[in-house]
């Protein structure tokens, strides 16, 4: 069910040329959180949820389905060959070791957090040619004896 009123809410963006920062200006949180919740991997609280239901024009079965807690990631596989999503995973396997080793070098031994987790995306110019800069942002968990 929740594939469905995904899939609603992405055909009734495109017909109406919503953009995902209205959104989520809308609905009082970041783009790049919004986006996640509108694509099934967060749940929006009913208040948000009445205001999804407004601008997608969803009804009652499909206002309270996000509301639920979701499944995240169920795309993930399906994902896997798109070349911008690829890209990603080529970053995380040619510099995730990196990224671990400097991350437990300057905090310890632990992860940063994707629940405690903040994102940025944003536009920058250059003489050769537009830049994607991201900016993620996770609380640092240490891991603890017991």
């Amino acid at each position: 069910m929740r594939d469905k009123i995904t899939a609603h809410i992405l055909r009734h963006k495109l017909v109406n040329g919503i953009k995902w920062k209205d959104i989520a200006d809308e609905i009082g949180c970041s783009k790049e959180w919004t986006a996640a919740a509108c694509l099934g991997n967060m749940k929006f609280s009913q208040a948000q949820a009445e205001k999804i239901r407004n601008i997608f024009q969803l009804d009652d079965e499909a206002t309270k389905w996000l509301q639920q807690i979701p499944v995240r990631g169920q795309q993930a596989d399906s994902l896997k060959n798109d070349p911008l999503i690829y890209r990603w995973h080529e970053i995380i396997s040619v510099y995730g070791p990196a990224l671990k080793e400097i991350i437990q070098e300057e905090f310890g031994d632990g992860i940063m957090s994707a629940v405690d987790f903040t994102m940025d995306i944003s536009k920058t110019s250059s003489p050769k040619g537009d830049r994607v800069e991201v900016k993620l942002s996770g609380k640092f968990l240490p891991y603890h004896e017991f």
